[in-house]
């Protein structure tokens, strides 16, 4: 029996129009653009404005219906939609219920996956499963991120690393060998101290206090982060490539999670691969959290060719980190 394999077939993304520059940054918090680009590599960043009144659901709809478009896509021929996002439009409601919907997947179950900036290789690993078992033919992987609805624009330590964006791929099963191959997916729950949002759970519900004291903000150490990110991307991708008997010549591309251009730098580094195999966005968008690796995807869609080898690295807050190697399964 030909086994099953989970394998990308298409693939779609967006961005807000409006762009946040370094050179803004400047009259906002106390940075300049040098500093910005020396340390992270961001230039610029996509911003859905908030007068728009739209959340992480309007970036999922427009990714998935460029996907839809593009790859001439039925929705409702979709069984699955999963939303990886840290920022979903409410808390009880589920995202991709409502993005579903819209889409026309009407035929589809849907559930939210939160993993921080892992949340989608983490998806990766989730429906690659459903579509392994059998049980589903097409499953939606979507990661958005509208990251400036938890930003403090005062704070600089943050507001100058994230953007928002979405991006989305189809999932179909393959029986030519190609697709999901391996994957290390890893956790550590003392993370969330050093990168978080300590506002708006369970454990700190809204209130007059907590919003006065901008507890509804994403913090970070960034230092501490750094360092945790730097050495887990670069140990899991080189443990991907290991573990599969993958040389850099055998590596095709380098699908890194987009959160500081030294952590993507070092980790290429660990995996011998030269900075031409290494798919980077990171200076038009900033961190996209949850959509980066799709958006990579979406962005040099055209430069990739049927049987490619790529290894998808991700760290993430939690922490929350893993890579994953995937041969492409088309032209």
């Amino acid at each position: 029996m030909t086994k099953i394999t989970a394998a990308i077939t298409a693939v779609g993304g967006y961005v807000p129009q409006f762009v946040l520059t370094n050179q803004m940054l400047e009259s906002m918090v106390d940075t300049n653009d040098e500093w910005i680009t020396s340390r992270t590599g961001i230039k610029e960043r996509r911003i859905l404005k908030p007068e728009e009144g739209q959340g992480t659901s309007f970036l999922a709809i427009k990714a998935a219906q460029q996907l839809i478009e593009k790859g001439n896509v039925n929705p409702q021929e979709i069984d699955l939609v999963v939303v990886a996002t840290a920022t979903p439009d409410s808390m009880v409601a589920s995202t991709a219920a409502f993005v579903a919907s819209e889409i026309g997947a009407t035929n589809a179950f849907a559930y939210d996956l939160l993993a921080a900036c892992s949340s989608f290789l983490f998806g990766m690993s989730s429906v690659a499963s459903q579509i392994e078992s059998g049980r589903y033919k097409k499953v939606l992987l979507i990661g958005a991120d509208k990251m400036s609805s938890i930003l403090d624009y005062t704070d600089r330590t943050t507001c100058i690393i994230f953007g928002d964006g979405a991006g989305a791929v189809l999932f179909e099963p393959n029986e030519e060998g190609l697709g999901l191959q391996d994957e290390y997916l890893r956790a550590d729950g003392s993370g969330r101290q050093f990168l978080g949002m300590e506002g708006g759970g369970s454990i700190m519900p809204a209130t007059i206090e907590s919003v006065k004291a901008r507890k509804h903000y994403i913090f970070q150490d960034g230092k501490t982060v750094f360092k945790f990110a730097v050495s887990n991307m670069a140990d899991v991708a080189e443990k991907i490539m290991t573990r599969n008997k993958l040389t850099d010549d055998d590596v095709s591309w380098l699908v890194p999670h987009q959160a500081n251009k030294r952590i993507i730098d070092a980790t290429a580094k660990r995996m011998g691969l030269d900075h031409s195999k290494v798919m980077m966005n990171i200076q038009r968008y900033g961190n996209t959290t949850s959509a980066t690796l799709p958006l990579l995807l979406s962005d040099y869609e055209e430069q990739l060719k049927k049987g490619d080898k790529l290894v998808f690295a991700a760290f993430g807050g939690g922490f929350t980190w893993g890579s994953i190697y995937l041969k492409w399964a088309y032209n």
